[in-house]
């Protein structure tokens, strides 16, 4: 995998691609570059880890959304899951910009009204943070629940997408 490291708003930022134009694979938020490199390799135990800067347009794009509180560029993505999973990865990037929707209000929407903790484990498994904004769910009374990058950043990212006007 080839893999880059940006400072953003919201922290470090990695992002991998399998290899170079195939789609980000790949994107973590943290406080430090070995603690993404860590789970990155936890992961993905069985690749092969080199540093790229093909990726730098694509992280300058993010950071410069995430700096101005704008919406985010859509990118080409690569992303390895079950059908379901991409069926409800598909669905968080068809919510809007600075809106939120409950877990079960995603599981109706998939027409699956029981499936609310497969639709939750499917916004856990998500590898790629902020293009498929598992941060735009909430619990059904609207309170924040877990998320893979911390509870802190959910909200920041939250207000920052709420108290923005989208041009």
């Amino acid at each position: 995998m080839i893999y880059q490291y940006a400072e953003s708003p919201l922290g470090c930022l990695m992002m991998a691609e399998t290899e170079a134009g195939a789609g980000i694979s790949l994107l973590y938020i943290g406080d430090t570059e070995a603690a993404l490199m860590q789970a990155a390799q936890e992961t993905f135990p069985d690749r092969h880890w080199q540093v790229t800067t093909h990726l730098s347009s694509s992280l300058d794009q993010i950071c410069s959304a995430l700096q101005q509180k704008q919406p985010l560029p859509a990118l080409s993505l690569n992303v390895q899951g079950t059908a379901f999973q991409q069926q409800v990865w598909q669905a968080l990037q068809d919510i809007p910009f600075g809106e939120t929707v409950s877990y079960s209000q995603l599981a109706e929407q998939l027409g699956m009204p029981t499936a609310v903790r497969a639709v939750a484990s499917a916004c856990g498994a998500n590898e790629i943070a902020l293009l498929i904004p598992c941060h735009r769910v909430v619990r059904k009374n609207g309170d924040l629940s877990g998320y893979r990058w911390g509870i802190a950043r959910k909200r920041q990212l939250l207000d920052m997408e709420q108290g923005a006007s989208v041009q």
